[in-house]
């Protein structure tokens, strides 16, 4: 097939996206594609003349100048001077025209504009098929304040919180909590918070990257992740990081976390554990593939964080792991979900 890797683009996440981008690119042309692998922002550098279906059989290493995940986010104000013109649509050049051209796109991306249901609303419109579940559920999905209400709606376990918008009185008195950024990711804009001094300190760095944020109560006790295929939950996996919480440094810096894939979960809990994302993958109207992050209490009860939509694919994510723990290799997985994908269509 002539398949699209879509990556990159302008949100916090977008090193993590283009890591992601690479590793699909390179297993769907082991297993005898044609790939094409752009940044959803930057776009196609050749000329306009040059975009025809043969651009798929040209022999170029498409990932060239993609770089390893840093530390800390990217800035996004100077990825935007990167692109040449000063054009306002958010697909960069070519984009749209290349996509429409290919059997698939493959969603790499994360994040805002990428996670969120805009790209794949835009690209229902537009005819062009793509990875994973639809707009609907994508922005159901990224939405934290909206994907808690939903849970409490379908008795869903997620631990009590708030919603906030920038500007809003609120009262908070139970510490220590946690505050996140409604529709952000790869922690970034997170923080535990054990006073009001540090509240405040918290609110104004999650407020940064979006106008609304969520406070919640903090859950101590271990952190587990469950992927989700069509439906079927994966194995589960635990994540450990070694210091601190698994902030955006232990998720992608190797060696920051131990993840132990099954988990050392008694039959019981893996079972309810795996119960209860299948049951997210319903309620939040998913398709194709998506991965629910937990937490498990010292009391051993079950706590559903968030739901990710198109979940990392890089050499420490977890659905890859998930997935070899379940006897499928990384190119296999990467077949899985462009089969499952076109059922859509």
């Amino acid at each position: 097939m002539n398949i699209v890797v879509l990556a990159g683009g302008t949100s916090t996440e977008r090193d993590v996206s283009l890591v992601t981008g690479t590793m699909i690119y390179k297993a769907l042309k082991s297993n005898g594609h044609q790939v094409i692998l752009l940044d959803v922002y930057l776009g196609y550098e050749g000329n306009s003349e040059s975009i025809s279906n043969k651009l798929f059989e040209i022999d170029k290493d498409w990932t060239a100048n993609i770089s390893t995940i840093t530390e800390s986010n990217p800035d996004i104000n100077q990825v935007k001077a990167m692109r040449k013109g000063n054009s306002k649509n958010f697909f960069g050049p070519g984009v749209i025209d290349i996509c429409s051209m290919s059997d698939i796109v493959f969603l790499a991306l994360h994040g805002e504009n990428g996670e969120d249901g805009k790209i794949q609303a835009a690209f229902d419109l537009m005819g062009i098929k793509y990875t994973g579940t639809d707009y609907t559920s994508s922005a159901l999905a990224m939405d934290k304040a909206i994907s808690k209400e939903i849970f409490a709606f379908y008795n869903i376990p997620t631990p009590g919180g708030i919603h906030l918008r920038k500007g809003d009185d609120f009262e908070w008195n139970t510490y220590p909590c946690v505050v996140k950024v409604c529709n952000g990711g790869s922690s970034v804009g997170v923080s535990i918070v054990n006073t009001t001094d540090e509240m405040f300190a918290a609110l104004k760095d999650a407020f940064l990257y979006g106008t609304d944020v969520v406070i919640e109560q903090y859950i101590k006790g271990r952190e587990f992740s469950i992927g989700v295929i069509d439906g079927k939950a994966l194995p589960v996996i635990e994540i450990a990081p070694l210091i601190g919480f698994y902030d955006y440094k232990n998720k992608y810096q190797a060696g920051s976390a131990v993840e132990t894939c099954p988990a050392d979960l008694n039959i019981t809990l893996t079972t309810k554990m795996k119960k209860i994302a299948e049951d997210v993958f319903l309620a939040l109207r998913l398709k194709t593939y998506a991965r629910m992050d937990f937490m498990l209490s010292e009391d051993n009860e079950i706590f559903c964080l968030e739901a990710n939509t198109l979940p990392g694919m890089t050499p420490t994510s977890l659905l890859p792991q998930e997935a070899k723990a379940n006897g499928m290799n990384f190119e296999a997985l990467c077949e899985k979900i462009m089969e499952i994908s076109l059922k859509k269509y």
